[in-house]
């Protein structure tokens, strides 16, 4: 292979990284929002991730869902996981996610590892860590109408 040829290869698997982080962006920007905007009382964001961006579109968008139900549960906003749902969750039970959440007081929660995806069907594990201890929890994830949810 000519130096020529492995500067093409990087360009191209450089651009396919870049493409995956911006899909991920657009997947979870609700539409209309300014990414760039900020106020004072902005929702704490996710912690960013050290390890490499996946290369696998599926595997990315499935990890942009795992960093959003993170970043729902640091901000106490079930109205957040509920946009997370394939299926519309009823105003009572946000609510009553939302006081849980509350309730818990200040935490903090990652994506600590890849999500395990297997064609239509995922698994992300978030680990939440707060006063009252620490959790890893597997959310599985289903992709309907051609978009990570949970079920």
């Amino acid at each position: 292979m000519t130096v020529s040829h492995k500067l093409i290869v990087v360009a191209v698997v450089c651009g396919a990284v870049v493409a995956g982080v911006v899909v991920g962006l657009l997947l979870v920007a609700p539409s209309g929002s300014d990414p760039a905007a900020s106020s004072t009382g902005a929702p704490t964001p996710p912690p960013v991730s050290s390890r490499p961006v996946p290369v696998d579109p599926d595997v990315a968008a499935v990890e942009v869902v795992g960093k959003a139900i993170a970043a729902a549960i640091v901000n106490h906003d079930a109205t957040a996981f509920g946009k997370l749902t394939c299926v519309q969750q009823s105003s009572a039970d946000l609510a009553e996610l939302g006081r849980k959440w509350a309730a818990a007081g200040k935490v903090t929660a990652t994506v600590p590892d890849p999500p395990v995806v297997s064609g239509d069907s995922a698994t992300v594990t978030v680990h939440v860590e707060g006063v009252g201890g620490q959790k890893d929890t597997p959310f599985p994830l289903k992709k309907h109408d051609g978009k990570w949810c949970v079920p």
